[in-house]
């Protein structure tokens, strides 16, 4: 195995880069990152509300969930977090400050509540902070439940 010496690691940048702000080529207070098997990088930015889809190479990112000011319609996110981004592009993200996990069919400028959206609580049916998000090879949903101290799995029905 050969051991990398510290100077010897460069990285690159792939998204943002050009200062904190919420135009197209910026970033503003980064939650999660998801890679799909294209290389395009989807960032949940946190302070803008919304989440982002750098293609591999691109200079600019595409919203592809919220953007529309911070808010609980199904057109807005609140400080998203943790997101996954299914086989066909849906974009599932963790928005935080609603306790919703939204679900952003590919190309819509709407996203639906999959869990959660009934307001803060320790129900079975209620968040509080959603944090990271993650698939199983079972399609169950798993959500950091981040002020329950606990992870729920939810059966979403997802293909």
């Amino acid at each position: 195995m050969k051991r990398w010496k510290k100077d010897e690691k460069q990285g690159t940048i792939v998204a943002g880069g050009n200062g904190k702000g919420d135009k197209l080529n910026q970033l503003y207070s980064l939650g999660h990152i998801f890679v799909d098997r294209e290389y395009s990088i989807y960032v949940s930015d946190c302070n803008n509300h919304r989440v982002m889809k750098w293609l591999k190479g691109a200079k600019e990112g595409i919203v592809v969930a919220g953007g529309q000011d911070q808010g609980n319609s199904l057109k807005q996110l609140s400080h998203p977090q943790g997101l996954v981004v299914s086989e066909n592009g849906d974009v599932f993200v963790a928005d935080y400050s609603i306790d919703r996990v939204m679900c952003w069919p590919s190309d819509s400028k709407e996203g639906h509540v999959v869990v959660g959206g009934n307001g803060q609580g320790e129900g079975s049916n209620q968040l509080n902070n959603p944090g990271g998000l993650v698939f199983d090879r079972a399609n169950n949903l798993y959500v950091v439940d981040s002020e329950n101290h606990r992870i729920q799995r939810f059966d979403i029905g997802t293909n």
